[in-house]
């Protein structure tokens, strides 16, 4: 018998699953997803979740069912890659023959004092359902103030807005614009947006410390009601802890087969993986594709391909509310109602295709 365990139900581990699970899966080889949750969160909607503009159910999507396919409920504490077993915080264990990290990333505070207790945070669903509760318990003519004004940034702002008509709401980032890593089109196109709906941006910040009701931006304070943090990421605690190589944010530095080098039964998919892209879902799949196909040599005793083909990604987009977005495809820069729309088309035919 021979084990392959996933730790993640997320993008990249389900995309590995869907595709190790064919026909042509050896009898002999066993199949285990490990995720905290009894279904798949869709991270990349979180945000409409915190601004109370879509319910929990329209961003769950059921595990895949198949005979070949265990899953195990439940938090893990650590991985011990030369014994390969996986550890859970009930003291259970789990042994495996291989091993996918698809545990995805935590929030990064650059050490920024009271940021970790005292904001809010997108990046696990029981996370956002308490940011959910934390800004909607926010009264008339509150304010909220979100820390980042990256993509997960302005998503959260702009559905807020259109969520909580009477709240104040102020974007704080440390670039001259939000929005930095996109073509300056999209920087343009999404600043006017948030000035034309009332919302204040400011930029060139350098967050000293958070508190209770206060943000302190350059030391000076500025009073808020509730605070969500998207000022970064960090690879999760159980792949940061490991005795591996990781880069600058705690990311699993790999060998050319999306394995640590040390220990090539063990792959890597998605934000715990040190990849010269942005972290998304999309890059994830991509991965997660890759992977898969590994695997099934694996499963055979077959020789790898020379070298891997290079990532194709499509591009990305991003929401300004339910009517208005913004995109990159390729090197064409998208705003307005058709960006949103595709990003409304992209998310049915996921749901639809894990469905």
């Amino acid at each position: 018998m021979k084990r392959l365990v996933i730790l993640g139900g997320g993008y990249g581990g389900l995309r590995i699953i869907e595709r190790v699970l064919t026909p042509d899966l050896p009898d002999n080889v066993f199949v285990t997803l490990v995720d905290r949750m009894p279904f798949h969160g869709l991270k990349t909607e979180y945000y409409a979740l915190a601004a109370g503009t879509e319910p929990e159910q329209a961003i769950r999507v059921a595990f895949p069912s198949d005979p070949r396919l265990t899953i195990k409920y439940g938090e893990v504490t650590g991985v011990d890659l030369d014994e390969r077993i996986v550890r859970f915080t009930n003291g259970d264990t789990l042994p495996y023959d291989w091993l996918v990290l698809a545990l995805g990333c935590e929030d990064r505070y650059h050490d920024i004092p009271g940021a970790d207790q005292y904001t809010h945070s997108i990046q696990t669903l029981g996370a956002t359902r308490n940011t959910y509760a934390a800004i909607n318990n926010v009264g008339p003519y509150g304010t909220v103030t979100i820390v980042g004004g990256g993509l997960s940034g302005v998503e959260v702002a702009s559905e807020l807005r259109e969520s909580r008509p009477d709240l104040n709401i102020r974007i704080i980032d440390r670039g001259e614009s939000i929005l930095s890593p996109f073509p300056k089109k999209l920087q343009t196109y999404a600043s006017q947006w948030f000035i034309e709906h009332d919302v204040q941006l400011v930029s060139m910040a350098c967050v000293n410390r958070v508190e209770p009701g206060v943000v302190y931006n350059h030391n000076q304070p500025l009073e808020t009601d509730a605070v969500v943090w998207t000022a970064g990421i960090q690879a999760n605690r159980i792949v940061r802890e490991l005795p591996i190589e990781v880069d600058n944010i705690g990311r699993a530095v790999l060998n050319k087969y999306h394995q640590l080098p040390s220990h090539p039964n063990v792959y890597v998919v998605g934000d715990c993986a040190s990849l010269p892209f942005a972290p998304s879902a999309q890059l994830a799949e991509v991965q997660g594709e890759q992977i898969a196909m590994l695997l099934k040599k694996d499963f055979k005793g077959e020789e790898y391909p020379a070298s891997l083909p290079p990532f194709k990604l499509k591009g990305v987009l991003g929401s300004l509310g339910k009517k208005e977005g913004f995109g990159v495809m390729g090197k064409v820069s998208l705003v307005g109602q058709m960006p949103r729309v595709m990003k409304s088309g992209v998310l049915w035919m996921y749901k639809k295709h894990l469905g």
